[in-house]
């Protein structure tokens, strides 16, 4: 699987200045092997194992329907995953958590997923008996019950909107389309903020804080009716309770019948590592793993 004395890891590009800290601190036990990276984008990292030119590829985001059925056609088997870091709280590119947010005069404080399946879908695949349409359906009354919903929120396309539809719609493609409003491009969350601060029908969701918008407030979030509301935070965001919480994905072959090469094993490993995971928290852009999400990635690669 390596070559030589090399580990080629490929991926997402905002993992840069952790790469050059894991090619340092494996080589502390591992003197002898180096690790490669070409930190061009995720679409590329999957691209580079799917074509044996990567060992590893670490994803800001899960693969795609499309990169899993490449990589079947080729190896006959699916790639194998692992997490190692959670997602950011607020800073852009770095896969943050998802916010549903509202104007600030909307009496409005929680939502679940089971409801934003039903506001921003069609098929209401999470269960939702009905369609939710107005903020009356939503139990505002007085001036609000008439109200239409005006849904902002990134391209169903991009990254974001894809772990949206995908953990919030089931992957249905039949969006609310004649109320919803998406944003393309490097600005989508400020430009949808902004839209948001200027219509009190809003209700948007995108990625990362909306603390610097003051005409905006943040919903607090439960899967359903039976699990509480939470508030994204650091905390939430690391224990994994917040609904809407994205990760970082390392992939890589891994046979059914055969095992893994004993490098890129010692390799991932160390990336689960307190000295990798201190890392992370040293940088400032994602989030490390707790305790027992670094137990669950670990069993995987017993």
């Amino acid at each position: 699987m390596t070559v030589g004395e090399v580990i080629r890891v490929w991926g997402t590009a905002q993992v840069q200045s952790l790469a050059r800290q894991w090619d340092l601190g494996f080589r502390k036990s591992h003197p002898r092997v180096r690790v490669e990276s070409r930190l061009t984008g995720s679409d590329v990292g999957a691209a580079g194992l799917y074509t044996g030119f990567a060992d590893l590829a670490v994803l800001g985001r899960e693969c795609t329907a499309f990169e899993r059925k490449a990589f079947e056609w080729i190896f006959r088997y699916p790639p194998a995953q692992i997490q190692i870091m959670t997602g950011s709280l607020d800073r852009g590119g770095q896969a943050p958590a998802l916010i549903a947010s509202v104007h600030r005069d909307n009496p409005l404080v929680q939502l679940t997923l089971v409801q934003l399946d039903a506001i921003f879908g069609h098929e209401r695949l999470s269960g939702a008996p009905e369609s939710i349409r107005t903020w009356g359906d939503l139990g505002l009354t007085g001036e609000w019950a008439e109200k239409s919903i005006h849904l902002y929120a990134d391209d169903a396309e991009s990254g974001t909107g894809r772990f949206f539809r995908h953990t919030v719609l089931g992957d249905s493609a039949r969006m609310n389309w004649e109320h919803f409003t998406e944003f393309k491009g490097l600005d989508a969350r400020h430009r949808i903020l902004a839209a948001l601060a200027a219509d009190p029908a809003g209700l948007a969701v995108t990625g990362g804080s909306t603390e610097f918008v003051p005409q905006v407030k943040a919903l607090a979030l439960a899967r359903d009716a039976g699990h509480g509301a939470v508030a994204a935070s650091r905390e939430s965001l690391i224990c994994g309770s917040y609904p809407l919480t994205r990760a970082v994905y390392a992939y890589f072959n891994r046979p059914p019948d055969a095992p893994l090469d004993a490098r890129l094993k010692a390799f991932l490993r160390y990336l689960l590592s307190e000295e990798a995971q201190r890392d992370v928290v040293e940088s400032n852009d994602y989030l490390p793993l707790s305790s027992e999400s670094r137990r669950q990635q670990l069993q995987k690669l017993a």
